[in-house]
């Protein structure tokens, strides 16, 4: 079979919000404002910036205001954000986010954790942002945590996952993700589901969140984008994880991504090594190493020199 990598890979960088989101250290705003800077001339043309969740659920994140309003913001970029309920929304739009994204997990026992309401309550409050930011240019974005596996009810019914995009997008939702919160997903697995998802929803609409658990994050990339998925959500030194899913660590890893789409001829428009070069300056920021291969191993064009002891032969 003749597989067609012609096609722009979109990748948006989560890790200002998904990645900082369980970090222990607090990062100061100005360190985060800075690092959303260069990962806007990074050539990403969308950044999730920040969170308006409650400072009590999520500490690391309380100061989204000052993030969203101290940003340069570069043309062409949209800065999103996620939000949780109608306060978040408000909170969003005074600070001028381009786009809202809610999440709402298919597994309810995930969604009482993570969201401490029933899938049907938040899809309820979902109809509550909806109609007050209509009339705004803002767009609306809505995930679907744990779509192929939850850490407590195991295995999601694909057909339960197809009723919530159509729920979705009865409300009005522009865009859609599909979130492996666990990195519980496979290759198969993936592949069927995305397009069956795509028969609902274009693939501009479409974005993929997956997750590095289990290694196989970028394979799910692959499968996926050979169904015709296009857009994928990824975190600069593979920052992240869930904080209501046992053993779960970090979001694909966005240099490792865009690496493996160079070495493959799949464009993206983003600049490596300037993601290499800010990568390689989060140990530092954050206290501890990170899961990013590139960065500990260089591009494959990075050579080095011989051995001296080449010399003697």
């Amino acid at each position: 079979m003749i597989r067609d990598f012609s096609e722009t890979l979109i990748v948006q960088e989560v890790s200002p919000r998904d990645g900082l989101q369980i970090e222990p250290t607090w990062v100061e705003t100005a360190d985060k404002i800075t690092l959303i800077n260069q990962l806007s001339l990074a050539g990403f043309s969308r950044i999730e910036a920040g969170s308006f969740v409650s400072p009590k659920a999520i500490p690391a994140l309380r100061d989204g205001e000052q993030v969203f309003q101290g940003i340069a913001r570069q043309p062409g970029v949209i800065y999103v954000a996620l939000i949780p309920n109608l306060k978040g929304a408000q909170r969003a739009l005074e600070a001028k986010a381009d786009e809202l994204n809610l999440v709402m997990s298919a597994s309810q026992t995930h969604n009482l954790a993570n969201m401490r309401m029933s899938c049907e309550r938040s899809l309820a409050a979902f109809g509550d942002v909806v109609e007050f930011v209509s009339g705004s240019s803002v767009r609306l974005n809505a995930s679907i945590a744990t779509t192929f596996g939850c850490p407590f009810e195991g295995m999601i019914d694909e057909d339960r996952v197809l009723q919530i995009v159509d729920a979705y997008l009865e409300l009005g939702m522009q865009g859609i993700t599909l979130a492996d919160t666990t990195g519980m997903a496979n290759p198969r697995q993936v592949d069927r589901l995305v397009r069956r998802v795509l028969q609902r929803v274009p693939s501009a609409d479409l974005t993929l969140h997956f997750h590095n658990t289990r290694g196989l994050g970028l394979c799910n990339v692959l499968a996926a984008y050979e169904a015709g998925a296009r857009r994928f959500d990824a975190a600069l030194g593979g920052l992240g994880g869930c904080p209501f899913a046992p053993g779960a660590s970090g979001n694909i890893c966005t240099e490792d991504l865009v690496n493996l789409c160079d070495e493959m001829g799949i464009h993206t428009g983003i600049d490596l090594p300037l993601l290499l070069r800010l990568s390689r300056g989060l140990p530092a920021l954050l206290g501890h190493e990170l899961p990013g291969q590139v960065a500990k191993a260089g591009r494959n064009c990075d050579l080095h020199s011989a051995p001296d002891t080449l010399a003697t032969l």
